[in-house]
């Protein structure tokens, strides 16, 4: 009979971010950003356990209050990546799910097909994509593409437009979500890696994987990758929130 794997969904949570202090308690539509992320990920059951790791206990204590479970990290770790795996070294889970602490309405079916795809045991890393068809996207240093061989593997990431195609000739790019599910093993690898070439050029740490052979397997998703970098952000999600409870008024 094959063993169910144990998979965390862990949530990195930074406070002092560069360009949104404090971001992870930003209220969206009366609710801290941190609560909203943290019940998009509970609702995905296929997770034996939501942790939001943190470096400051303003974040822990919110977490607390709501219910939630929260595990105190380093201040000194360079990624979420870094802190994710403090989490994970000592515990049993056999895999984990690196959700953003800054994406409120990530897509829970995204999740359930990210889990599935570790489940089987296949795949090192797997993250996901969406089509877009914006230029002024593809042009953007702040929108990562992805470019994947026949089999879905990731053959590069990166800031700038690949592959390169004029305006008249643009076809849409695979925009790259910042969502990634690991096996430990996988993770255990990349900490013990040193900092690869490309990965410090384009400030990208999953091409430290590439670069090392760790296979990165990409899956198509309709969510969009919906994140708060700036506090201007936070406006444009709880619009979307209010169009959504709308909608579902109508049903």
């Amino acid at each position: 009979m094959k063993k169910t794997m144990k998979i965390a969904a862990i949530i990195p949570a930074r406070y002092h971010s560069t360009r949104f202090i404090g971001k992870p308690l930003a209220l969206i539509a009366g609710k801290p950003m941190i609560e909203r992320v943290y019940c998009q990920a509970a609702r995905c059951e296929k997770f034996s356990e939501v942790i939001v790791a943190t470096d400051d206990r303003r974040i822990a204590d919110v977490v607390e209050r709501f219910g939630g479970h929260a595990v105190m990290t380093s201040p000194h770790h360079g990624s979420g990546t870094e802190r994710l795996w403090e989490v994970l070294e000592n515990r049993d889970f056999d895999a984990a799910v690196n959700i953003q602490g800054d994406e409120p309405i990530i897509s829970e079916n995204l999740l359930r097909d990210l889990v599935d795809r570790l489940e089987t045991g296949r795949h090192e890393v797997v993250t996901a994509y969406h089509y877009n068809n914006s230029y002024e996207d593809y042009l953007s240093r702040h929108v990562v593409k992805v470019v994947m061989d026949a089999n879905s593997r990731a053959l590069y990431f990166s800031r700038s437009p690949i592959p390169f195609a004029e305006e008249k000739d643009f076809p849409g790019f695979f925009h790259h979500i910042g969502l990634y599910g690991y096996l430990k093993r996988a993770v255990e690898a990349f900490i013990k890696l040193p900092k690869a070439p490309l990965e410090k050029t384009e400030k990208l740490e999953q091409l430290r994987f590439l670069e090392n052979g760790i296979a990165i397997d990409v899956m198509q998703s309709r969510y969009r990758g919906l994140g708060v970098d700036v506090p201007g952000d936070v406006q444009r999600i709880e619009k979307m929130l209010l169009e959504e409870e709308e909608i579902k008024k109508h049903e």
